[in-house]
């Protein structure tokens, strides 16, 4: 009976990593289920020996998770983008600029034609890459416990891991600043308490403007709302919401040709109408802005993702399993244009305008820096003479 309540708890542990991992490298997650049940089959048991739960103190613990919430791990205003994944090498993604369109001649008389040479150049981009520390388990608490310990784990870490990633993606897709291509609006709106301005129709309105005026094409506009802008529109007027507003879905509806979104990890702007960099901490005057961005200017791609895992038979003085994930990720617009935001602002603070956009290391940079600087360490300390060297002559 115990063999075969422990071919059942490792079964199900295995489809449920299947799924998890098919999530978040984008596959079905039934093919991930049919994989956790298949694979593990063939290679073997993946549950630790002795992992099937017998002995549980049931007066202790009832089951029953209290998660923690994570109210970012979707991002619908992602679908659509280009997705790239398939072009990805070694984590990196090679994309062609290829510059200006040719100039189209009207009512032409003089012939020959002039010639006009067409430029292309590569802009090779690193994904980013995204690791969970390591959690443990032990077998002290696979016996203790009555949940299964090792698929709520790995729950966890996807969940963290999506995020993560979703936030550094609205990050990305923000301007840092205003400038002609990539259109930054102040709100304009009455201020509330804290004497931020509030968002109005007009702010939105004066968006789409600027969208018109750089003749970004209207199918594919995205709009992505953050909570406060999102209420400041549910307070003006019932007007407005019964008409922007689904009262089933809870969700605002599309409105001046922007397809509308809500995401509560939108990125951080200055009172001076600056991003705040994904790395740095808001200050106390920073809010969080919407964005917006024309779609089929955005890429997104997807590379590996790797699960690491000890089992407790390899630790015997902790006698403690360790698990966390390895995930490669980027989302950005091919080129510093069509897209844009809206930021909260305290009604006296001069907005800054074309600022110079600081560079973002990633995950490629990084791993040839570190390999570098490896390397010159390593020339400027040599080890020490090994006698069994034969001397040069």
């Amino acid at each position: 009976m115990n063999s075969i309540l422990k071919f059942v708890c490792g079964t199900l542990f295995n489809v449920l990593m299947g799924v998890v991992l098919a999530s978040l490298v984008g596959v079905t997650p039934a093919i991930g289920a049919v994989a956790g049940a298949v694979v593990p089959a063939v290679l073997g048991n993946f549950m630790p020996a002795g992992a099937a739960f017998e002995g549980v103190y049931t007066e202790v613990w009832t089951g029953e998770l209290i998660k923690r919430l994570n109210a970012g791990l979707k991002a619908d205003w992602l679908n659509g983008i280009p997705d790239y994944s398939a072009k990805v090498d070694n984590e990196v993604i090679h994309l062609v600029d290829v510059g200006g369109d040719p100039d189209v001649l009207v009512n032409n008389t003089t012939y020959p034609i002039p010639i006009q040479d067409l430029t292309e150049r590569d802009v090779p981009v690193g994904l980013d890459k995204f690791q969970t520390k390591a959690t443990r388990v032990t077998d002290d608490q696979l016996y203790a416990l009555s949940f299964d310990k090792y698929s709520a784990d790995v729950e966890r870490h996807g969940n963290a891991i999506l995020t993560v990633k979703y936030k550094k993606a609205a990050h990305a897709l923000a301007p840092y600043s205003h400038t002609d291509k990539t259109p930054v609006v102040a709100t304009s709106g009455a201020a509330d308490e804290s004497g931020r301005k509030k968002l109005t129709v007009k702010d939105i309105i004066a968006l789409k403007r600027a969208y018109d005026n750089m003749e970004v094409p209207e199918d594919g506009r995205v709009l992505v709302l953050c909570p406060d802008h999102v209420n400041d529109l549910l307070e003006a007027d019932q007007s407005f919401k019964d008409k922007y507003y689904n009262y089933t879905s809870g969700k605002l509806l599309n409105m001046f040709g922007f397809e509308v979104y809500t995401y509560v990890n939108c990125p951080y702007y200055t009172k001076a109408g600056v991003k705040v960099p994904y790395n740095a901490t808001p200050s106390a005057t920073d809010l969080k802005g919407s964005f917006s961005f024309y779609r089929p200017r955005m890429f997104k791609a997807q590379g590996s993702t790797k699960m690491y895992y000890s089992e407790a038979r390899t630790n015997p003085t902790t006698q403690e399993s360790l698990v966390n994930f390895r995930h490669h990720y980027i989302v950005l617009p091919k080129k510093l244009e069509a897209f844009g935001a809206i930021y909260s602002w305290d009604g006296a603070t001069a907005q800054s305008k074309d600022q110079a956009v600081p560079a973002e290391k990633r995950w490629a940079q990084v791993r040839r820096e570190a390999a570098a600087a490896a390397a010159n360490a390593a020339a400027d300390n040599p080890g020490p003479d090994d006698p069994n060297n034969e001397l040069e002559a």
